[in-house]
Order: structure tokens, then sequence, then C-alpha cells
């Protein structure tokens, strides 16, 4: 009447894998449906809960999860955010970005060398008024007028 398992472990069904597996069904199903600007806001959303979970892990000297974290969090600055520059068409705001994206991937693996708080800490504020701007622009449904111009300071 009820099919078994052979050979299959109890941890394969842990606690750990299926909060994984969800999360990524999760992530999955939200690419599909977002825009442009939202798979942006979705990267920085990545950015900043990998540097939270860094944070905690060189609090408790987790060096295993530090670096998987810190490694997540470049991946996402290097081949999310500084690849989907448009350089030949975003003039100079797209130069820039693109070597503060290439500085804050620079601190970040020192950040992980160094077990350094500060240089997360420095890549933290770096980003958080590029998102903040970015946020600020989001395309809207309704017919809400949109600030014409927006200066980022970082």
């Amino acid at each position: 009447m009820y099919a078994t398992t052979t050979g299959t472990s109890p941890s394969m069904y842990s606690n750990r894998n299926v909060t994984s597996a969800y999360r990524q069904v999760n992530v999955q199903t939200g690419i599909n449906g977002a825009s442009p600007h939202q798979l942006v806001a979705m990267l920085f959303n990545g950015f900043f809960d990998a540097i939270g979970q860094a944070r905690a892990a060189m609090a408790s000297n987790d060096i295993g999860m530090k670096c998987d974290a810190i490694i997540k969090s470049v991946r996402i600055v290097d081949e999310g955010l500084k690849a989907s520059l448009n350089l030949s068409e975003g003039g100079e705001l797209a130069q820039q970005l693109y070597g503060l994206y290439g500085y804050v991937t620079m601190r970040l693996t020192q950040a992980n060398l160094h077990n350094d708080p500060a240089a997360l800490e420095e890549c933290v504020r770096l980003l958080t008024p590029i998102r903040e701007a970015w946020m600020a622009v989001a395309p809207t449904t309704d017919n809400t007028p949109r600030p014409t111009s927006l200066e980022v300071q970082a």
C-alpha cells in the first residue's frame, strides 16, 4: 500500500534540504516572472542577504559559511550587477558603476582573505545608496510621475 524508499538516507529529507529546495523553487519562480528592473532588485537583495550571512559567519568563526557567503556576494556583484551594465549606451554612469562594482568585488575578496568585517561594512555603505536609487526609479503601472533626474553619491 505504501511505497518504500530503498537506499534513501533519512538525512535526505532534513529541514535544511527541504528549506533549500523551497528557496530554489521560490527564487526560480520569482525570476521567471520578474521584469528586468525586478531582477536587478533581486540581485541587490541577494547581495545584502549574503553579506548578512557573511557577518554572522565571521562572528561565529564559521570559515566555511563565511567563504560561501562572500563568494555568493562576489558572484552577485560581478556576474549579476556588473555584467548587467550596458557600457556602450550607459554613458558615464555605467562606467562609474562598473568601476564601483570592480572595487566592491576586490574589497569582498580582501574581507574573505583577512576575515575583515570592516571591509564588508564598506561594501554595504557603497552599495546601499545604489540600491536605494534603483528602488526609487522602479517603474509603475499607474501614471505617477517619476523624478526626471537622480543624483547618486557613493
